[in-house]
């Protein structure tokens, strides 16, 4: 379709017949996502509001459709990338969000663990350094005042504020971690997110990234899980894979919108979370 036939469309969102309208937007929404810089212009030329919110309105539809799409093709791959996975959903919020830059800032914040990193220490004391720069170089921490944010979930917005929930601040260090060939992997408690250093010679311990890296033991989880009086199991132990890293952010950032009285937000999220769900127990 031509420039001008797309104007002559658009121009017809101003009609004062609802239906006229309703068959407008399901003639453009069928252009698919190719269509969508071009109606960021006609947004940006036009000075009537209703016109605009009904540009917004499709442009969010096929945004969230095109996220869709990304969410399902990540699903299916075999790798399941975890940085990936947590650019998808942070462009729920922020669709013009770029891959690459995520990318590169994760590669800084690895530089500088990088540098003062020894691949010789002792576990402890390699993770002792993860935590330093983390947390009193780089000044990650624990988003206490605004626990429920959605930006929480926001991988871009955790790099930018250094401040976010237990699964986004894990997923940092878990990345950066695994860059320097540590054996770090994430663990789904139930209520709080952690991290496990496991390696082949059976050295095992946990890490909390939402307490400035505080290592535990295994004996502290069976006390926390006899305290919210559950039955163990081995899941509260052992190493989680990516999609249920995914999943769980997707959980965190329903509560947050239905939290925040966002309710249509919710619901879109939860569809996305269906998508990769297969089967499992949303939780929401």
């Amino acid at each position: 379709m031509k420039d001008t036939e797309l104007k002559a469309l658009v121009s017809l969102l101003d009609d004062e017949d609802a239906q006229i309208v309703s068959h407008v937007e399901e003639k453009i929404r069928s252009l698919g996502t190719s269509i969508i810089p071009f109606l960021e212009q006609e947004w940006e030329s036009n000075f009537n509001p209703q016109v605009q919110r009904r540009i917004e309105e499709l442009i969010h539809v096929l945004q969230y459709e095109l996220l869709k799409e990304r969410i399902r093709s990540w699903y299916e791959s075999p790798e399941q990338d975890l940085l990936t996975g947590m650019w998808l959903i942070a462009t729920y919020q922020y669709p013009d969000l770029e891959l690459l830059k995520l990318k590169q800032e994760l590669e800084q914040i690895y530089y500088e663990t990088w540098l003062e990193f020894k691949p010789d220490l002792y576990p402890f004391d390699q993770i002792k350094v993860v935590n330093s720069v983390l947390f009193n170089k780089l000044k990650f921490g624990a988003n206490t005042k605004n626990f429920h944010s959605p930006g929480n979930s926001m991988f871009n917005v955790v790099l930018e504020t250094r401040k976010g929930n237990p699964i986004t601040l894990c997923v940092i260090y878990l990345l950066v971690s695994q860059k320097l060939k540590l054996p770090v992997y994430g663990v789904n408690l139930p209520n709080l997110f952690v991290l496990t250093y496991k390696d082949e010679r059976h050295t095992q311990f946990y890490i909390n990234a939402f307490n400035k890296g505080l290592i535990f033991s295994r004996q502290d989880i069976e006390n926390y899980i006899s305290e919210l009086r559950l039955t163990p199991q081995s899941s509260f132990f052992e190493p989680c894979s990516n999609l249920e890293i995914i999943r769980r952010v997707f959980r965190n950032l329903i509560m947050s919108f239905d939290k925040m009285g966002e309710h249509a937000k919710a619901e879109e999220v939860k569809e996305l979370l269906l998508i990769i769900a297969d089967g499992a127990d949303l939780g929401v």
